[in-house]
């Protein structure tokens, strides 16, 4: 702010001979902010007049210029805004108010002080102050650097207008001294001329008094002159001499520069003839170990690496410019490629050799494993080749091509002996699915139908004597399996005769087990292999940054190794992880068409088997997921299961299929129904497979399904039954379904558990009542139409003057059912109960009590409206509720 106040007093105020006071830097209040300058100023002149000047900044350059100025004595009010608040707002009222808002409240109040105080001294106190601290009007003390500045411009201001004291006193003591100072002030002003001129006239004396010394003084400058004459004559001498000093000093310098030059390009060729000796000389042992080192022994083989190394660090040194162009850096570079070729294609061959003996060698082995369910272990071969693992990477570096061939001979050699491991290791496991004779083996490879005939047939010859359930289902099942035999093993009937052997539970468990044991063997083979080709080939497992599509890189499998390289530069791949998968793929491209062979084989045996295999599967999958969810291993489990998926699907397909085609014998009773007899076996097979698993919720989802299935299969088979009544089918079953439910614990069935109970319920209830019926006939019609005349409007106790509900009818009727006939009548229902309830089930007591019960409700029912119609008749019934409770135990204890 100083500089600006300086830079606006000698560009604008000086040549109009005002000077400034107090400046502060403003913009006008609510609008777009334009800053300018507020000024107060005075003149040099007198009479002295006092102006407020606004200067604004010039938009072409960086000179200001004075836009408005308004006289000090048209300013009427100042208004501060907040006296108590520290604001940056103010106000000016002139001809109109103007409105300003300062840089900061610091400058505001100085400027405000100081128009105070010029108002005081020239004004007198004509302008007014509002909102305006007290403090800073009766102070008025500078706190800022605009302050300070102010403060000096007004004591100018001051000095100019005012004397101080030490000059009032010198003028009041030469006033004294002249009587008429006061009373002729012309007379004094003449006085003091007249003394002004004596003083001048005494100093032009005392000037002309020292012309002497002038003259002395100039007489020593001319000695002096001459002086200086004679040291320009001896400096020039002296530069005449250095100046022969300096040309032979150039010749010198030039001679030490040549030298020094001369040097310098010696170090600096000695310098380049050692960075090409000491980066592209190889040395002997290197240069031998190439052409003749030995490939089988670990030491040749540590020694071919270190010259290989070696080399390809000469190979790819970095070239000075110009050193391309030296004839023995040529011949150098030649001499470098010709061993790189030599060895690579030595390399290569040795490579070729040890891929065909082991496949040889790992042949050989096979009849060691044909006995047992496991894969040859290949870690020997590949410890013996990851000894090899940084030649490869310098043959990937050096020669693409020669890197490509051997990875196809590799996946050529591997993809062979593979397959004929795997397919012997898979032979072996159907083996001991089907058994291990020579007659189980030719099964394992009949054609799907016959096979699954020969199985069913296999299944109810073995089982035949070990059958559960009625004579009648074992009959249509032996009359299917003979008539008309079905080429799906899955269906229901077929799991059910397998599940009537006491061998199923060990055969599926031994299923489980070689299911599992072929995975696990599968799976680190897998992984070995894919972390042996990661080592070796040198390809990195990094997730893929690129948007090969899967048709791609099956196109990839059959090409991408028979492009020749020739610049020994490796052409653009999708990445090398794609790489890794393709190899594998051709490695191992027997696992999958196997395995589904084997799940194939695993559904004809029992389609149950679906189930273990879903389970096996699908934590194999998940495992494989969380180690590489791309990898090979992933890919084609996860393709697997995919299958196995649909094997479980079509196994709950065929449950509920056959639930629909289900037929009943006419002729014997129904009992508990062959699917609901195996849905209880399912669940139970299923909650022991699916226990932790992580697929539960298919089997939820299939929980579902077949319940539903199996509630309207059941009600449908009990509206079609003839020979056993419809309600003690529905109770017998939904009470069997209800009982397994609850003994399963199956949480997503808990609505159904509660809908079979209530189906149980009211069917018993509606079997008791039917059953029941009316035992006593005759005296439940007479009661019938005592309470319709009840209902007709006739009270209840006028019934007995009816002639047909007299006393003497109801004695009558009473007397046809003594004891003896009623116990008769409950035997004969007894056997006819036992006659319609299986005996699986053990209904029958159940059955008989809510029989009782309901016996003893009309008992209880019909002496209430003997005692209501018939008051103190003293008719009674001829026998009483403890003896129907007799009648029921003797009977119940009789059969």
């Amino acid at each position: 702010m100083t500089a600006i106040k300086h830079a606006l007093q000698r560009d604008i105020f000086t040549p109009n001979d005002e000077r400034l006071l107090s400046i502060v830097n403003v913009c006008k209040a609510g609008k777009k902010k334009r800053n300018c300058f507020l000024c107060a100023t005075v003149t040099t002149e007198r009479p002295v007049q006092v102006n407020v000047v606004k200067v604004k900044k010039s938009d072409k350059g960086d000179f200001y210029k004075r836009q408005t100025a308004w006289a000090l004595r048209d300013l009427a009010v100042v208004d501060a805004k907040d006296a108590v608040k520290e604001s940056p707002e103010f106000d000016l009222h002139f001809d109109k108010v103007y409105k300003w808002v300062a840089s900061s409240t610091v400058e505001k109040n100085t400027f405000i002080s100081c128009i105070w105080k010029l108002n005081q001294r020239y004004l007198r106190k004509k302008i007014d102050f509002i909102n305006v601290s007290s403090q800073l009007l009766e102070e008025s003390v500078p706190s800022g650097e605009n302050q300070s500045v102010a403060g000096g411009d007004e004591e100018a201001v001051d000095e100019y207008q005012e004397l101080n004291a030490r000059e009032e006193q010198d003028i009041e003591i030469m006033m004294e001294g002249c009587e008429y100072a006061i009373a002729n002030a012309e007379a004094f002003a003449e006085k003091l001329s007249r003394e002004l001129q004596v003083l001048d006239g005494a100093n032009i004396q005392s000037i002309m008094a020292s012309e002497k010394q002038v003259n002395i003084l100039m007489k020593l400058l001319d000695e002096a002159l001459k002086e200086v004459d004679q040291i320009e004559l001896k400096l020039s001498s002296y530069e005449e001499m250095l100046q022969s000093v300096k040309e032979q000093m150039d010749q010198i310098s030039e001679s030490n520069h040549l030298i020094h030059l001369s040097n310098t390009n010696n170090v600096k060729l000695l310098s380049e003839i050692e960075f090409l000796v000491n980066h592209m000389d190889l040395a002997k042992g290197h240069i031998k170990a190439l052409q003749e080192g030995d490939l089988t022994s670990s030491r040749g083989i540590e020694a071919c690496t270190n010259a290989a190394d070696a080399l390809l660090q000469c190979m790819n040194v970095a070239l000075r410019p110009g050193h391309d162009m030296l004839h023995a850096v040529k011949q150098q570079q030649q001499r470098f490629s010709d061993l790189r070729e030599q060895f690579a294609r030595r390399l290569a061959s040795h490579l070729n050799s040890v891929f065909v003996q082991q496949g040889h060698d790992q042949s050989s082995t096979l009849a060691q494993h044909s006995a047992e369910l496991t894969l040859p272990n290949h870690h020997p071969f590949h410890r013996d080749l990851l000894r090899y693992a940084k030649l490869m990477e310098w043959l990937k570096n050096t020669d693409y091509g020669k890197y490509e061939g051997l990875t196809k001979n590799y996946m050529d050699y591997l993809s062979r002996l593979y397959e004929r491991e795997i397919k012997d290791f898979f032979e072996v496991a159907k083996i001991k699915m089907t058994g291990t004779t020579r007659e189980g083996k030719k099964f394992a490879t009949l054609p799907r139908k016959e096979s699954a005939v020969k199985q069913e047939t296999e299944s109810l010859h073995g089982s035949s004597g070990k059958l559960t359930g009625s004579t009648s289902s074992l009959n249509k099942l032996s009359v299917q399996s003979s008539g008309n035999r079905r080429s799906q093993s899955s269906s229901l009937l077929d799991m059910g005769n397998m599940s009537a052997s006491d061998l199923d539970v060990a055969d599926r468990t031994k299923f489980d087990k070689i299911f599992e044991q072929v995975l696990s063997e599968l799976e680190p083979l897998c992984l070995a292999e894919q972390d042996f080709i990661s080592k070796f080939f040198k390809l990195q497992q990094h997730q893929s940054t690129s948007g090969t599509t899967m048709n791609e890189v099956e196109e990839m499998d059959g090409v991408a190794f028979s492009r020749s390289h020739t610049s020994g530069v490796p052409q653009t791949v999708s990445s090398e992880k794609d790489m890794i998968r393709q190899m594998m793929t051709k490695i191992f491209r027997c696992i999958e068409p196997e395995l589904n062979n084997l799940i194939a084989l695993g559904d004809k045996i029992d389609s149950f088997n679906s189930l273990y295999m879903l389970v096996k599967m699908s934590h194999h999958v998940w495992t494989a997921q969380n180690v590489d969810p791309a990898s090979f291993l992933s890919t084609t489990l996860g393709n697997v299961l995919v299958t196995v998926k649909r094997n479980f699907d079509k196994c709950i397909s065929n449950q509920m299929k056959q639930m629909d085609e289900v037929k009943i014998s006419k002729k014997s009773k129904v009992g508990i129904l062959p699917f609901v007899a195996e849905f209880e076996e399912f669940a139970a097979l299923a909650e022991s497979i699916f226990k932790n698993a992580e697929r539960r919720g298919d089997l939820d989802k299939a929980y579902i399904k077949l319940i539903r299935a199996v509630f309207d299969s059941v009600e449908k088979v009990a509206n079609e039954s003839q020979k056993t009544p419809r309600d003690v089918v529905m109770m017998e079953n939904f009470h069997h379904i209800f009982a397994t439910l609850s003994r399963l614990k199956i949480s997503c069935l808990e609505a159904e558990k509660k809908e079979a109970k209530q189906k149980y319920t009211d069917h018993l209830q509606s079997y008791v009542i039917y059953s029941l019926g009316q035992p006593l006939e005759k005296l439940n019609h007479f009661f019938e139409g005592v309470e319709a005349r009840v209902a007709q409007g006739i009270r209840e106790e006028e019934v007995s003057y009816q002639l047909a509900f007299n006393k003497q009818e109801l004695r009558k009727v009473i007397k046809e059912y003594p004891g003896k006939e009623v116990k008769k009548g409950l035997d004969n229902l007894y056997k006819k109960v036992d006659k319609h309830l299986c005996e699986e089930e053990n209904l029958l007591q159940v059955v008989w009590h809510s029989m009782q019960d309901e016996f003893i409700r009309q008992y209880k029912h019909f002496e209430g409206l003997i005692a209501r119609c018939y008051p103190g008749s003293g008719i009674t019934m001829e026998f009483t509720i403890q003896d129907i409770l007799d009648y029921c135990s003797s009977i119940a204890q009789s059969h």
